[in-house]
């Protein structure tokens, strides 16, 4: 399996071995655009690959802190209780770069700027640059794709 990640049109899209199309999800990238610097909020472009997975059990929703459950579960309330809160929910798919100068190491380290793929409340426009750097999916859609990849899935980001 592979994963192909389109900045311009918003989208994540699942391909077999044999590069059969399995699926297409609208998604949100970085509001800041394109870039691998530490500190940009940009979305790393390049190849990376699905260093871990986290949350599994995890009911839909779960709200995540520094990739812990926080035993939270995310409501409208909660969200309006906390305005500005980058919300980080339902499962974790952490994203670490594969080329070394690129999108791995130094101050250009995916991994080490915690980009990952994750859950977003369900207010949050998707089709649109918007999030922190990470990549956005609705939590329906995170929780069908966490089940059909395993950790070491290529995943390749293009603007």
């Amino acid at each position: 399996m592979k994963i192909m990640i389109s900045i311009p049109a918003q989208t994540l899209e699942l391909f077999a071995d044999d590069g059969t199309l399995l699926r297409r999800y609208a998604v949100s990238t970085g509001a800041n655009g394109a870039g691998e610097e530490n500190g940009s909020f940009c979305t790393p472009r390049g190849k990376h690959v699905i260093r871990a997975k986290i949350g599994a059990g995890q009911p839909e929703n779960a709200v995540f802190v520094r990739r812990r459950a926080t035993g939270e579960i995310y409501t409208p309330e909660l969200g309006a209780a906390h305005p500005g809160r980058d919300w980080i929910l339902t499962r974790i798919l952490w994203l670490g770069g594969k080329e070394p100068g690129y999108n791995r190491f130094g101050s250009c380290d995916t991994m080490r700027r915690y980009v990952y793929i994750h859950g977003t409340p369900d207010s949050v426009e998707l089709g649109k640059p918007g999030s922190r750097g990470c990549v956005r999916m609705r939590n329906a859609d995170l929780l069908e794709l966490f089940e059909l990849v395993p950790a070491g899935t290529p995943v390749e980001i293009v603007a």
